[in-house]
């Protein structure tokens, strides 16, 4: 792959990244303003995963988001998204502010072929502290345990490394 390819697939990733944030953030907002947080995580369970489906079809990648510390056990990392994980975690504990975080990417090459695989770190909002965060209400704790009984992604503080976006595109 020249720099050139490698540089036009990175502007297009981007872009597919920048589509599923906008898009489920807008969906968020919306479902904040019209019945708080608990009407929020039904946006995250059920919406998420159709934006990341709607954005997989229209582009033939694999779209998604990971965490180190999962709410959906569907979104767990793999090997390689991991490694990228605790890297963004290492350098905002070196001082990096998460959203000037650097995207990752790298053709990964195993027995399924040849992959590229980019990863883009996702901040914590302000606004994400209801559903994330350490003071949780009751009524949302309520309904994450029912949606996420094994929930890991609480505690976080605004400015964290919350996960991350990925895609995968076989070459």
């Amino acid at each position: 792959m020249t720099d050139e390819e490698l540089q036009e697939r990175i502007a297009e990733t981007r872009a597919a990244i920048e589509q599923f944030a906008s898009t489920l953030q807008g969906e968020l907002v919306a479902a904040m303003e019209e019945g708080g947080p608990t009407q929020a995580i039904e946006v995250c369970n059920e919406r998420a995963p159709e934006i990341a489906d709607d954005i997989a079809a229209d582009t033939g990648w694999e779209v998604g988001r990971t965490s180190l510390k999962i709410r959906n056990p569907d979104n767990s990392p793999d090997e390689w998204e991991r490694i990228q994980l605790e890297h963004f975690e290492s350098q905002h504990a070196d001082g990096i502010p998460a959203n000037e975080l650097a995207p990752r990417h790298e053709v990964v090459e195993d027995e399924d072929g040849a992959r590229f695989r980019f990863m883009s770190a996702i901040p914590t909002g302000g606004a994400c502290l209801a559903c994330h965060g350490t003071d949780i209400d009751r009524d949302v704790k309520h309904a994450l345990e029912r949606l996420y009984p094994d929930d890991q992604a609480t505690g976080y503080s605004e400015g964290e490394v919350r996960g991350a976006f990925t895609i995968t595109q076989e070459m």
